[in-house]
């Protein structure tokens, strides 16, 4: 069963058609650069170009970057605020040509298809997944259910939201070395832990790619530490799970 998922990103939106019996894509991902300002209609806009490069008909998954409540967007921290409260759902459905549409948090989605396919397949106990990007998403799991919308991103680290601490674009927008920003997730990752003490920390998000970069310098965490093993597909494949209602 094919169904199609769309990632709604700071940088960039992208998608394409997902196999649900191997949490795989079955064409290579299209992606388009996410509009400045990213109101809501621009986006729309994003999206529906991802789509009809597929020529797709059916369902479509659709994340995004806040909190998403019954297909309504109620925070917008990474997008522009006109976000706050929109009826999603009817947007980008009517923006498809009325195509059946699920929106839903972009960290919860790549953590349910970790779950699912990846790298927390079959752990029990509490699992955190952690997309570093634009900003920092968060998906928990407590024996494999989500608790939705955690967004632990806007934890408060060092006076500030930690992801604007330590977040892959605070570290290419500074210069860090992977050192450097490495002590930074340290630093954000002994805070989680000390609060929900979990058995494993997934790091996904683009950076993911490059895990031998940085994961080997983080020191002093107690939760076993691993790459999501879909990598940055991973928000694409849960946008379609939902969809499928999975």
């Amino acid at each position: 069963m094919n169904v199609f998922g769309v990632d709604i990103g700071g940088s960039g939106i992208k998608g394409a058609p997902v196999d649900l019996e191997r949490g795989g894509l079955t064409q290579e991902r299209h992606k388009v650069l996410t509009p400045h300002p990213s109101t809501p209609d621009a986006v729309a806009e994003g999206v529906a170009a991802v789509v009809e490069n597929f020529g797709w008909s059916g369902p479509v998954g659709i994340t995004f970057p806040g909190v998403v409540t019954s297909g309504v967007t109620r925070t917008a921290a990474n997008v522009d605020k006109g976000w706050v409260d929109v009826d999603a759902s009817k947007l980008l459905g009517d923006r498809l040509g009325g195509l059946p549409v699920t929106v839903l948090n972009d960290a919860d989605a790549a953590g349910v298809a970790e779950m699912t396919f990846g790298a927390g397949r079959g752990r029990k106990g509490t699992v955190i997944l952690l997309t570093f990007g634009t900003g920092i998403g968060s998906a928990v799991f407590i024996d494999g259910r989500l608790v939705p919308n955690t967004e632990l991103g806007h934890l408060e680290l060092h006076g500030h939201d930690a992801e604007k601490h330590a977040s892959t674009k605070v570290k290419e927008d500074e210069g860090l070395s992977w050192h450097h920003w490495s002590r930074r997730v340290q630093k954000y990752l002994a805070h989680v832990e000390m609060l929900f003490s979990p058995e494993l920390f997934i790091i996904g998000g683009g950076v993911s790619r490059k895990a031998d970069k940085f994961l080997p310098l983080i020191e002093g965490i107690r939760a076993e530490i691993v790459p999501a093993e879909l990598k940055n597909n991973a928000g694409i494949v849960g946008a379609a799970m939902a969809a499928a209602g999975r």
